[in-house]
């Protein structure tokens, strides 16, 4: 009867487990039609209670009756029923069946010769003979099939599978996989006689039956050659479950979510990259990120496989990490295998299809495999297997690992379903050091099996296994964090550091930890916070004093032992004092583990070691006999299992107690100061820097700084000799890094600062990320910051980190705490090597004004009270870039009681009111200056006030008239540009006071001020005004052609008023003005001034007799021209001047003086005199030639 099967003692059960393999009736669904007449069966394939069955099943049937073997009956209607009679299938959605689905084979074909079972009666073997094109008659039509399978069965199960025979629609399942690899169908008809057809369930191209497949991979889980999604799932699942760390780390706190992580993660899920390194201190928390990971993927809507790694499972021989994944798929394998039953087939084997040995598996993922193992073999329904089982080895008790395992494929299937297989490796430090000496080999192997199969790798690691491994990685495959950030010496990596501010204090909450109960520089670190919480929890009743990370250390251990030695005198009948001496014995016990895991190795301790000191039997007498040590330590949690040992369960702790037990002077001895006859010792991995550290840091607990700071000086005195010595430096680093204050040490770090500034030493292992994290006051950090950006090198994509990068990106992150300590640099004037222009205070200046906004208004009070030069430059260029800032700055130091204060209120309001755009900003200077006026003891700064008035629209005609009184008699503090505001509404008193100025000794200002004023009608009048004031005061000479050359450059709109005025003072103006128009009108200009300036000038040549003037003329051509223009421009003018002695002298003269003062016109000159001599032999005379002959080093023709 259908459902029935022995057992082993010769029962039978309907619908129930037996040997943990299901029966046919615990698996099917039997179809009926609503008087209960059988028409097939069928089988769930997804968790939405997809059933799938033959179409002959359901065909021409309005209503079908779905019945399970425990009795649950559904009616469903025909819209239930999805038909593919194309395929000879049909899909009916149902709910309530109770029933697990099927795993479907993901096997593009069905290999000829393969074994299969078929609920023909009852499980029964048959075989596929290959495939057949078949026809499928249903009511309505025929349907050709190219694809059916063909099947050989006995004689029993032939019955079964004919038209009518109460198999249609059930699973044809694969004897090695337990997939599904076709659908029974008895309606089927071919050109010859066969035992049983089936119809494949291969993919298909779109549609509800592709959805069906791909949503049962996903969650079905299958193995061997039909291993799908699902299968890699809940292997790697398996995996982080049993390698990975317990949930929440092995408290009830839920760890907090680290968002800057969680970004980077999600940022390498979505690029290019295939590795990426989390890198950070022991204690960062690390392994927590990792689990989050892990879980984070688990928990999404469309799960990925995450596979956990450990350095300490890694071997000798391994080639890469495929090795250690293979391994970590292999028992995973085998606890899945076991939690589905004993005699269930082993899902380990994940070779690819074809490639299986023989008998490696004879049945399928545990919840389908209907064969049971040890049923008689005469048994129709249950015929032996068809190769050897696993067995479970006598010597490791775990079962035999399949040869050809690949854990490629399961890497490329998750690839090919979008969701790459990801390898969390933690702590890859702890990998066996023959191993790590193959480490270059080790990681291109990694490379290339990540490229091939599309896996993705993220490293948890330190610092210093990075530095190395990252640099063997090829950089193309790192992922690089977003910020950019981090330590500049290693390779691209995420930094992984204490917690930010807010994760901190959402932290403490979730521990129950006060505000203030650990010391600042430990109330962020991940470790600190979680143990200070056990101690916490533990001791209820203690007095709360401020601890450190030391002190939280000590009272951890202290907890561990005496909950170790409970646990003992549990097992051995002790209490009271006796189990406060046994817990003394343990911390004994404990510190000589940690002094024997100072030996070679990776700082773990071998089995021999470990029993050794917790014995596993009975203990000796030293330790008050007794049973359990070994036990009890490890379920307390004070060491774990790694590898082929043991090591502590947290590395920091272990470093600081292994650093109590160091031989400091003897390993620094070794790794530091060995002199170079001495024999080299093994190498040490750098990563085992922490008890060394730790080391160095007790010296500063037990006996003061002064004692560390003589021991820092030595290694910086190291650096000198060797300045290439890994160790030195990184200590350095590590302990200045690590000191709770590193104030008492700034003689050491300025003398490093002043060494790499000086380019003595290297900066690459003292980048900016150091510096940056020195636990200092502020004013401390950024004078060596100062120091040290001398040493920056010029910027570039890509490039070295710089300091001055650092500096800016402090100054960005909290600008009103750093602006003043930036405006200190202003006083440093040494050049930046990288950037010849600039200064250290010029850096200063505009790493001030590119990250003004958000603290402007602190920075413009900042740079007032400074008083600098430099600060004086820098509130000019606010005063254009940000006039609104100043303006607000104006009208509060006008108000203030103290004098600099209000005269810098006119200097900088003066400078900001040309930029002025807003009425808010018109309203604050207006005011500013009202005050100022207001002040009868600040007369000195009225003048500066009235221009801001004068300036002002609404206050203009109301103040001009005083202005203009104090501009004419020679006010030094109302800028002439000002007045000009008024020029359009009062023109004849504002040119009135100018004509009175320029009638005084300071012309000037006034002068260059009238030469911006371009509107034809008050120009002309200007030009009238210079030539009154220069016929008036010849000594203004040089202050008219200055006025001239900014008419000039202004181009040819100035013609009209500018060439009546310079042709007037050419012809009867006073020499000195002359001679000052002859150098401008020589002088190139801007371009648009060309040809009104070569008119000018052959209008001065035409007519200039004086041989002062052309003496100007010669000299200043020579400064401002060249070539042609210049050989000619000198040619006509010695043609003037040679017609007088007088003239003729001067020429000589200016052409010796010339040739000594002016590089290169002597070889002009002689080039000249050697191309036409006779142009030039009636204009330079003899004591001219042997000057020029002289200086230019050859002869010149007489």
């Amino acid at each position: 009867m259908a459902g029935r099967g022995p057992r082993d003692d010769g029962q039978t059960v309907d619908g129930q487990t037996v040997d943990g393999t299901r029966l046919p009736d615990a698996l099917l669904v039997h179809v009926t039609d609503l008087a209960g007449r059988p028409r097939g069966v069928g089988f769930l394939a997804d968790h939405l209670g997809t059933l799938v069955t033959a179409h002959e099943a359901v065909d021409g049937l309005p209503r079908l009756v779905l019945r399970t073997a425990d009795g649950r009956d559904r009616a469903v209607t025909a819209d239930a029923v999805t038909p593919l009679p194309h395929r000879g299938l049909a899909l009916i959605r149902t709910e309530g069946l109770g029933l697990e689905p099927l795993p479907l084979t993901v096997r593009e074909r069905v290999d000829a010769g393969i074994y299969v079972r078929v609920p023909a009666g009852c499980w029964r073997e048959a075989r596929v003979l290959g495939t057949t094109g078949a026809t499928y008659t249903a009511t309505d039509r025929r349907h050709r099939l190219d694809d059916a399978l063909e099947l050989a069965i006995g004689t029993a199960g032939r019955d079964a599978l004919r038209l009518g025979g109460g198999a249609a629609g059930g699973p044809v399942l694969d004897a090695a996989t337990g997939a599904v690899v076709g659908v029974v169908a008895t309606a089927l008809t071919a050109g010859h006689a066969a035992a049983g057809f089936a119809v494949p369930l291969r993919p298909a191209d779109g549609g509800p039956l592709a959805e069906l497949l791909a949503r049962n991979a996903a969650t079905v889980a299958a193995y061997g050659a039909d291993l799908n999604l699902a299968g890699i799932l809940e292997l790697t699942a398996t995996s982080v479950g049993q390698d990975g760390p317990p949930a929440g780390g092995g408290t009830d706190v839920e760890p907090v979510e680290r968002d800057a992580v969680a970004r980077e993660f999600a940022a390498f899920d979505a690029g290019d990259a295939a590795v990426l390194a989390l890198v950070g201190p022991p204690g960062s928390g690390r392994t927590t990120e990792l689990a989050a990971l892990a879980a984070r993927r688990g928990r999404d809507p469309q799960p990925a496989p995450t596979l956990w790694l450990r350095g300490a499972d890694l071997r000798d021989d391994d080639t890469g990490i495929a090795d250690a994944a293979r391994r970590a798929l292999t028992r995973a394998a085998r606890i899945v295998a076991a939690s589905r039953g004993a005699d269930v087939a082993w899902p380990g084997d994940l070779a690819e299809a074809g490639g299986r040995p023989a008998g490696a598996a004879d049945r399928g993922a545990g919840a389908v495999a209907p064969a049971v193992h040890g049923s008689h073999p005469a048994d129709p329904c249950h015929p032996p297997a068809p190769g050897p089982q696993h067995r479970q080895t006598a010597d490791t008790g775990t079962r035999d690992t399949p040869d050809g395992f690949d854990p490629g494929r399961p890497a490329r299937l998750a690839r090919a379903a979008g969701r790459p297989l990801l390898l969390l490796l933690d702590g890859p430090e702890e990998m066996p050091p023959v191993l790590a000496h193959r480490l270059g080999e080790w990681t291109a192997g990694t490379a290339e099996w990540l490229r091939q199969t599309g896996a993705r790798l993220v490293v948890a690691c330190r610092d210093e296994y990075w530095e190395g491994a990252g640099a063997r990685f090829p950089r193309e495959l790192l992922h690089a964090g977003l910020d950019g950030e981090g330590d500049d010496t290693l390779p691209p990596h995420v930094r992984l550091g204490g917690l930010g501010e807010q994760e901190a204090r959402l932290a403490r909450q979730r521990y129950g930890i006060p505000e203030g109960a650990l010391a600042a520089s430990d109330a962020r670190h991940p470790l600190a916070l979680r143990l200070f919480a056990e101690v916490r929890a533990a001791l209820p009743e203690a007095p709360r004093v401020r601890a450190d990370r030391h002190d939280v250390f000590a009272a951890h251990l202290d907890l561990l032992c005496l909950r170790v030695a409970v646990r003992l005198a549990a097992g051995n009948g002790l209490r009271g004092t006796a189990v406060r001496r046994l817990a003394a014995k343990v911390a004994g016990q404990v510190h000589e583990a940690a002094r024997r895991s100072l030996g070679p190795g990776q700082g773990e301790l071998d089995r021999e070691a470990f029993e050794a000191v917790f014995p596993w039997g009975p203990a000796p007498d030293r330790l008050g006999g007794g049973t359990g040590w070994a036990s009890a330590v490890l379920t307390e949690g004070l060491l774990v299992p790694a590898g082929g040992g043991y090591r502590f369960a947290h590395e920091e702790l272990a470093d600081w107690l292994q650093g109590m037990h160091l031989d400091l002077d003897e390993a620094l001895r070794a790794l530091v100061h060995r002199r170079p006859h001495e024999a080299h010792p093994l190498p040490v991995p750098h990563h085992r820097i922490g008890p060394v550290v730790q080391a160095l840091l007790l010296i500063a607990r037990q006996h003061g700084t002064r004692r560390l700071t003589l021991r820092l000086d030595e290694l910086t005195e190291t650096l000198d000799a060797d300045p290439d010595s890994w160790w030195a430096a990184r200590l350095l680093t590590e302990v200045l890094s690590r000191v709770p204050d590193a104030t008492p040490y700034l003689g050491v770090l300025r003398d490093l600062a002043d060494r790499i500034a000086g380019r003595t030493l290297p900066p690459g292992r003292f980048g900016p990320a150091f510096w940056t994290g020195l636990r200092l006051r502020a004013a401390d950090r950024f004078d060596l910051l100062r120091r040290l950006v001398l040493a920056d090198t010029a910027p570039q994509d890509g490039g070295a980190p710089r300091y001055l990068d650092s500096t800016a990106r402090l100054l960005a992150t909290d600008p009103a705490a750093v602006q003043p300590y930036l405006l200190a640099w202003f006083d440093d004037e040494r050049p930046l090597p990288a950037t010849p222009h600039a200064t250290v205070a010029t850096a200063a200046q505009a790493l001030l004004h590119t990250h003004r906004h958000r603290a402007l208004d602190d920075l413009t009070e900042l740079l007032v009270e400074r008083a600098h030069p430099r600060a004086g430059e820098l509130l000019t260029v606010l005063a254009e870039d940000e006039p609104a800032a100043l303006c607000r700055a104006v009208d509060r130091w006008a108000r203030d009681e103290r004098p600099d204060r209000r005269a810098a209120a006119v200097t900088y309001g003066l400078r900001a009111a040309p930029h002025v755009r807003t009425e808010a900003d018109r309203e604050l200077l207006r005011y500013a200056a009202l005050a100022l006026l207001a002040r009868p003891a600040d007369t000195d700064l009225h003048g500066g006030a009235l221009a801001l008035l004068v300036r002002d629209p609404a206050t203009r005609a109301r103040h001009l008239p005083q202005a203009l009184r104090r501009f004419a008699a020679g006010d030094p503090q109302l800028p002439p540009d000002a007045l000009l505001t008024a020029l359009a509404t009062h023109a004849d008193a504002v040119l009135d006071a100018f004509r009175t100025r320029l009638a005084g000794p300071a012309a000037g200002a006034a002068l260059r001020a009238l030469a911006e004023v371009t509107e034809p009608g008050p120009a002309r009048r200007i030009a009238e005004l210079v030539r009154e004031a220069a016929a008036l005061r010849p000594d203004a000479a040089e202050d008219v052609a200055a006025y001239v050359d900014t008419r000039l450059d202004q181009g040819p709109g100035a013609r009209a008023d500018l060439l009546p005025l310079v042709t007037g003072l050419l012809d009867g103006g006073p020499e000195r003005v002359r001679a000052a128009l002859a150098a401008v009108l020589a002088a190139p200009g801007a371009p648009a001034s060309g040809p009104l300036r070569r008119e000018l000038r052959d209008l001065l040549l035409a007519h200039e007799q004086d041989p002062g003037v052309l003496a100007a003329l010669l000299h200043a051509a020579v400064y401002s021209t060249s070539g042609d223009e210049l050989r000619d421009l000198l040619h006509r003018t010695g043609l003037l001047l040679a017609r007088t002695p007088e003239g003729a002298a001067r020429f000589d003269h200016g052409l010796v003086d010339l040739a000594r003062h002016v590089p290169g016109f002597a070889a002009c000159v002689a080039g000249w005199l050697a191309e036409t001599p006779g142009e030039w032999a009636a204009l330079v005379g003899p004591s001219a030639r042997r000057t020029i002959e002289n200086l230019a080093g050859v002869r010149v023709p007489a």
